[in-house]
């Protein structure tokens, strides 16, 4: 197996930590971007040859663009970028705060959208390579409490589809990952709730707060084994534009996306009748 080299962001904890360690278990290097190196000390340690950290807060874009161009300068080659880091903030729209509101669309969305474009130069001076985004499969269906989440998580979506079809020709493959519900730190520290209002108490605007819940059981997703499958995804040929990870995520996607089809299909008569008419 050849030696990849890999760029992932928001790699201290869940999918990005899990990537990195299997990646540099198999002889990989890694690139990791964290905002606390104290974190990845264990990593550093174990790999000092194949692992270096970078500190980055995505949401300050010029520190993006000097990161990845420090990285490829030093590196020679970067074969895979993977945009991790994000994170989730839950609640009814009216009850969350601006600042949160900016900062998630700047972490998730923007930070997204930068770490995507500072790459896309060197991948294609270097002839190709992959940019894996991990998503949700939030990024296709949508849930009360969940608005802002939804916001940035369908948004990437649509950037990273158009830019699949912008860069196939120069040889980079591109995937969304949508993973459903697995058992990282998301609960525990990847999901941020606002201030409640009592008027959406009992409402499906609150139903996030069971999921939050460790009574409600943990996720169903393995991350080792969703990790493991998005590793293997760069050797497919071409790349899967979407990675769908968890039966019950592919389960309620398939669902969401029949019902939207049947109501698109049921508005054809409609649809039609604002066409000017045939000849005219």
């Amino acid at each position: 197996m050849e030696q990849r080299t890999w760029l992932i962001t928001g790699a201290n904890s869940g999918f990005g930590r899990e990537l990195a360690e299997q990646l540099l278990a198999r002889g990989d290097r890694v690139v990791g971007t964290v905002r606390d190196a104290g974190k990845v000390a264990d990593l550093l340690h174990r790999y000092p040859d194949t692992y270096r950290a970078e500190l980055l807060d995505v949401t300050d874009t010029a520190a993006i663009t000097q990161v990845v161009d420090r990285s490829f300068a030093e590196l020679g080659r970067i074969d895979v970028v993977i945009s991790n880091a994000g994170y989730g903030l839950f609640g009814a729209a009216e009850e969350l705060a601006i600042e949160q509101i900016e900062h998630i669309v700047a972490t998730n969305l923007i930070g997204s959208i930068q770490l995507i474009r500072a790459a896309l130069p060197h991948l294609r001076a270097q002839g190709g390579g992959r940019i894996i985004q991990i998503s949700s499969y939030g990024g296709q269906v949508a849930f009360p409490g969940n608005s802002m989440y939804h916001a940035t998580k369908w948004g990437i979506e649509g950037f990273v589809e158009s830019v699949a079809q912008e860069v196939a020709a120069f040889g980079i493959g591109v995937t969304i990952v949508e993973p459903g519900g697995a058992r990282t730190e998301f609960r525990r520290g990847g999901v941020r709730p606002p201030e409640l209002l009592p008027a959406y108490a009992d409402t499906p605007a609150h139903s996030f707060l069971k999921f939050l819940d460790p009574a409600s059981g943990p996720a169903a997703g393995d991350p080792a084994r969703m990790a493991a499958r998005i590793i293997e995804s760069v050797d497919t040929e071409p790349a899967p534009l979407r990675l769908v990870l968890g039966s019950q995520a592919l389960a309620r996607t398939i669902e969401t996306l029949r019902a939207r089809i049947a109501g698109f299909e049921a508005q054809a008569e409609i649809a039609a009748s604002t066409d000017y008419p045939p000849g005219e």
